[in-house]
């Protein structure tokens, strides 16, 4: 399957490429053969990441984020965390004043927010650099709503993470022809 009809068929489904990316930047990093010898597999995992080419910070899909969980090296980590799934949620606004405290060598570390008036805070496991997934799944809970959830393809250390309805979600597996997509579940 060519890589555009690939892209329509995951735009139909919620995953569209983000205002202003295209085609050609998808092959700036992999090129055509990789996206079409089998189908879906690399398109799925590039949607989360940025583009590869200047200027930074842009992204393939803004309902999508590629996760290394292995990503915590002091303060502000989880500040950035919940600024992706704020993101990839479309709900930039959902969560504020959000503040951590990480202190690796301590083993201490915290996050706190508002979320719909409530305050929270969250103590996190200290795991070398490694994100605690408990957490994580606590602020994705708070951004969870209208149907729509986070879905995991998982690869190793890392995930990609989609922002999609359980109908969604059973097309893109249909799609695939596997079960790819998992609801998250820390």
């Amino acid at each position: 399957m060519n890589l555009e009809a690939q892209l329509a068929g995951l735009a139909d489904l919620g995953l569209p490429l983000a205002a202003g990316r295209t085609v050609d930047e998808l092959l700036y990093s992999w090129p055509r053969e990789s996206y079409e010898d089998k189908p879906f597999d690399v398109l799925l995992y590039v949607l989360g990441c940025e583009v590869e080419a200047e200027p930074w910070g842009r992204r393939f899909c803004d309902r999508a984020w590629h996760f290394d969980t292995e990503c915590v090296r002091g303060a502000g980590s989880y500040v950035a965390i919940v600024g992706q799934l704020c993101r990839t949620a479309g709900r930039q606004d959902a969560l504020t004043d959000v503040r951590d405290h990480v202190d690796l060598g301590a083993e201490e570390a915290w996050i706190e927010y508002r979320a719909g008036g409530r305050e929270r805070r969250w103590d996190i496991e200290v795991r070398d650099d490694w994100a605690d997934l408990m957490t994580v799944g606590y602020v994705m809970d708070d951004l969870e709503g209208d149907g729509h959830r986070f879905y995991a393809r998982r690869n190793g250390q890392a995930m990609t993470l989609y922002f999609l309805t359980e109908a969604e979600a059973d097309r893109l597996n249909g799609l695939v022809g596997e079960r790819l997509v998992t609801p998250f579940l820390g």
